[in-house]
């Protein structure tokens, strides 16, 4: 079975950092893309990162690129999302994926098989 499990979510204040951890299991780790995304409430769900172990790409949405950065570590089929400067509009739920991803489109949920279940994330300000 593929799981992924997300977590290190909690509530932090504005200007605050924060780590997710996304643990991935059940699959050839470095032939997948792992992506981060979020979704806060009413809104759709929405790409923030990805790191593919196929290519070796990685792509950050541009609104966050500064602030976002991915990291991975293939010997524990773990991803990382390290946040610093958090914002208020930064809160909703955090959810990994992993997919094969052929192109560029990685900011589309639809290209990811499997889901784990998400971390929520509050920014207070």
């Amino acid at each position: 079975d593929v799981q992924l499990q997300a977590s290190g979510g909690g509530s932090v204040q504005a200007g605050g950092s924060l780590r997710l951890s996304c643990a991935v299991s059940g699959l050839n780790f470095d032939d997948y893309a792992i992506a981060w995304f979020r979704q806060a409430p009413g809104k759709e769900r929405e790409g923030v990162s990805c790191t593919n172990g196929a290519d070796g790409k990685t792509w950050y949405a541009d609104s966050l690129k500064r602030r976002f950065t991915i990291s991975k570590d293939s010997a524990k089929n773990m991803v990382y999302l390290q946040f610093s400067s958090l914002k208020p509009e930064d809160t909703g739920v955090y959810y990994c994926g992993a997919g094969l991803l052929y192109g560029d489109s990685w900011y589309n949920p639809w290209e990811y098989d499997y889901w784990g279940p998400g971390t929520q994330v509050t920014v207070s300000s």
